[in-house]
């Protein structure tokens, strides 16, 4: 039980943080793009409680997949919905991708800030679980950035790859959007989501904190 807690309090805050960074950008460039959609939802907001749902939030401690309450975008706002959407998808996980960087950066400067500072209790009561966030961070925003880049509708990857594609076949692709939730939960506890992106999110994990 206790372990269950620490667990918690190190993996809750890096969590709540990237899943609203991720919602926040698709709301920001579908903003940017013309659609006020997400502001005039009160979704244009870096409050983790507009962002938040919790069977997502609980499913990560469980499967290690969470997901939060997508931000709601009106392609009919935009000049060239296809396009547009494709960038609207992209801002999600690539902002993922940039916090997983910037948190591999920041785990250095603790450890570099550690070994200046003379030892004390109070110093390594405050960056001991400081590192354990920064490097949990890493491997959250990891799982969100290629987790969404999946093909499946409708995560992030399935939006990106709609507007690469010829217009029939993005038609027909998205058809899939209706049975994409049965697939990923499928994928998942069958375990061969886990088998195709997490030799891939280790990967990427050990370059950034090596």
């Amino acid at each position: 039980m206790n372990h269950f807690i620490t667990e918690l309090l190190l993996l809750a805050p890096p969590l709540l943080f990237a899943l609203t960074f991720h919602e926040f950008a698709h709301g920001l460039v579908a903003y940017r793009l013309g659609d006020p959609t997400a502001k005039a939802a009160g979704r244009l907001t870096l409050n983790p409680l507009k962002h938040l749902d919790p069977l997502g939030t609980i499913a990560f401690f469980f499967i290690k997949i969470g997901w939060a309450k997508p931000v709601p975008v009106n392609p009919g706002y935009f000049k060239n919905p296809k396009k547009d959407m494709l960038w609207v998808a992209l801002a999600g996980p690539a902002t993922n991708l940039v916090l997983a960087v910037v948190s591999a950066a920041l785990t250095k400067g603790v450890w570099l800030l550690a070994t200046l500072l003379p030892y004390s209790a109070a110093a390594e009561a405050v960056l001991v679980p400081l590192n354990a966030m920064l490097i949990a961070s890493v491997w959250i925003n990891l799982v969100l950035c290629i987790f969404n880049f999946l093909p499946i509708p409708p995560l992030d990857g399935s939006r990106i790859l709609t507007g690469l594609l010829p217009n029939h076949l993005a038609l027909s692709y998205m058809r899939l959007e209706r049975f994409g939730f049965i697939i990923i939960i499928v994928l998942a506890f069958s375990g061969l989501l886990s088998k195709a992106i997490v030799p891939i999110i280790s990967f990427a994990n050990s370059l950034l904190l090596s």
